[in-house]
């Protein structure tokens, strides 16, 4: 028998919206409430707010906690600093990806890092496993936080005013009151657009939430997040990111520091150097469709992300393509639900923001 699907503080907030939930990473979230498109071009055009109270949290604190955290992390960790945000992976010693997370320096050896959902009680034990012989301590904080995306050109504005203090500028985080909750405001998304994303404590939640949508926020759900990253392509972990491939194929080599120090490092610099099999490439569907993560390319190649673009309004995507082929204006071709269909290779990112 399965577990039951978990819900997040803001379950029944959505369900009186009328939000359609699905079952998503062990939780039930909403997918959308006035439809997929409206929502997209709500955050493109002023400002949505979604409940991403899925994602998990661990705090690493202590004397060597910046050490645990250089061992555990591809990006320079000694580069981040108070208070600041910085995008990161998770390796194993073959390179494979085990998560993509985004750390939040907090105090000098306090942090905290942000995991996604489906990874959050591997990512914690990978901590544990390797805190041994450090000088720091490792918490599950998933329990104690909801967290609300509050993303768009009005994001800041929305926030700003029921905020105690100016909020953080772009990856930056800070501790500010929120209608009265405490909460850590941070500067991060995964839509491309201005906005914020609020750590709040989950019985502050409904009101945190009820406070962005009276000034103007629209709820957004699953839905439009995937078709508003997919646009300015960011990668999304099971999808875009697995253990089969490494950061290199990825095209995030930029949040890989240089030399060794941190696991799957040696594996990094091996493909780095004698360069990459194959790449993941942004793409456009020449033909009237829209490719779905796993149809084939033609030739060799994986889909991973596709769907329909409401802002470009046409079909767009990343896929896996042989090196040779990852190269922009290269067209191939997508088999689609049996049926052949033309795309390009198109420049990082799809939209421009």
């Amino acid at each position: 028998m399965s577990a039951p699907l978990r819900q997040t503080p803001l379950h029944d907030a959505h369900v009186a919206l009328g939000a359609r939930m699905v079952p998503f990473a062990g939780w039930e979230m909403p997918v959308s409430y006035e439809g997929v498109i409206a929502e997209h071009l709500a955050v493109r055009s002023a400002v949505g707010a979604f409940d991403v109270s899925h994602m998990g949290q661990i705090e690493t604190s202590g004397p060597a906690a910046q050490a645990l955290l250089a061992l555990l992390s591809s990006n320079d960790v000694d580069a981040l600093a108070i208070g600041g945000a910085q995008y990161s992976l998770l390796l194993r010693e073959d390179g494979g990806v085990l998560d993509d997370v985004i750390t939040y320096r907090l105090e000098a050896a306090r942090y905290l890092t942000v995991t996604n959902a489906a990874n959050h009680e591997r990512d914690l034990e990978w901590f544990r496993a390797h805190a041994a012989g450090f000088d720091a301590q490792v918490a599950d904080r998933a329990a104690d936080f909801a967290m609300i995306a509050v993303q768009g050109p009005l994001a800041r504005e929305v926030v700003q005013a029921i905020a105690s203090a100016p909020l953080p500028p772009r990856m930056a985080v800070g501790e500010r009151t929120l209608s009265g909750a405490e909460a850590l405001v941070a500067g991060t998304g995964y839509t491309g657009e201005d906005g914020v994303e609020l750590l709040v404590d989950a019985g502050a939640a409904v009101a945190v939430w009820e406070a962005v949508l009276r000034r103007g926020a629209r709820p957004a759900g699953l839905g439009a997040r995937d078709t508003l990253r997919t646009e300015v392509c960011y990668h999304l972990y099971g999808n875009d990111l697995s253990t089969e491939r490494g950061p290199i194929e990825a095209g995030l080599g930029w949040c890989c520091r240089g030399g060794d120090g941190y696991i799957g490092a040696a594996a990094v610099e091996r493909v780095r150097a004698a360069g990459p099999a194959e790449k993941l490439v942004p793409f456009v569907v020449l033909d009237r469709a829209a490719a779905r993560p796993g149809d084939a390319v033609l030739g060799g190649g994986v889909v991973t992300s596709g769907t329909f673009s409401p802002s470009l309004q046409v079909g767009i995507g990343m896929a896996y393509l042989p090196a040779a082929a990852a190269v922009v204006g290269t067209e191939f071709e997508i088999d689609v639900r049996g049926r052949v269909r033309r795309a390009r290779v198109e420049k990082r990112p799809l939209l421009k923001v």
